[in-house]
């Protein structure tokens, strides 16, 4: 039975024992039920279980380094589903520990999945958002990388913190504003857009802009941060109308 096929009741009882099993196995150093739960097709219960992770490592700090190392096996394991969400744990334990789990994202980075590697850009997004320093250090390292796909996964990871912080990404989306890959240039245009929507972001996006030197890449960008503000009036502190009219007087080529 799926996990939301279950009464609120159920699914509670549902989490606590999956969070206890998880918590005997990790002080046991065996996981018996642990790669079940890691594996299973129902996407809550996996949440579920990576989600416990998170808290026992916190809670558990004479285990931490055991949770560690068995993680550490669990993503060398053939089912990706088990590696997707040891890839996840590792971002819940990366919110405050990022320097425990910083080599998962460096192995996850290049998961022959593609499951694994979306794991990564979700648990960089989290993780970036509550603790940037270490993560966006790291996502640093990647921008160049001659893989374009990790290029591209690195430019979508640090939005997040890019919506309430603009400054502390713009630097590095700035490195990819010369990038050729049709792909990196579409997901950079669109995070510029996701970016500026939002209260003070508009004028912190438009002022790093104009520090730019690719001139047809910031007008494409100029374009989208313009229709995001149609696409998301709702969340936009500003019209599409005064979101032109602000980028008109404060930006020229």
């Amino acid at each position: 039975m799926a996990f939301y096929d279950l009464s609120k009741q159920e699914r509670e009882q549902l989490v606590t024992t999956i969070s206890n099993d998880l918590l005997q196995e990790f002080k046991a150093g065996k996981l018996k039920k642990t790669i079940p739960y890691f594996a299973d097709e129902d996407t809550y219960i996996r949440k579920s279980a990576y989600l416990a992770t998170g808290r026992i490592y916190a809670d558990s700090k004479k285990h931490q380094s055991r949770i560690i190392k068995l993680l550490g096996e669990l993503l060398q394991h053939d089912d990706y589903k088990v590696r997707q969400t040891v890839i996840n744990a590792a971002g819940e334990i990366g919110k405050k520990d990022f320097a425990a789990v910083q080599s998962f994202f460096d192995t996850g980075l290049f998961d022959q999945h593609h499951s694994p590697r979306n794991a990564v850009i979700g648990s960089i997004k989290k993780m970036g958002e509550v603790n940037p320093k270490p993560v966006l250090a790291w996502a640093k390292k990647y921008l160049h990388h001659p893989d374009k796909e990790i290029r591209r996964e690195i430019c979508h990871g640090i939005e997040l913190r890019g919506r309430k912080y603009p400054q502390d990404i713009l630097p590095l989306l700035k490195e990819l504003q010369h990038d050729k890959t049709a792909r990196v240039r579409d997901t950079l245009v669109h995070v510029i857009g996701q970016i500026a929507y939002k209260k003070g972001c508009l004028a912190t996006v438009i002022a790093h802009l104009k520090t730019w030197d690719n001139a047809p890449l910031v007008a494409d960008a100029l374009e989208e941060i313009i229709d995001v503000h149609h696409r998301y009036r709702d969340f936009a502190v500003l019209t599409q109308e005064q979101a032109k009219a602000y980028i008109a007087e404060h930006y020229s080529q």
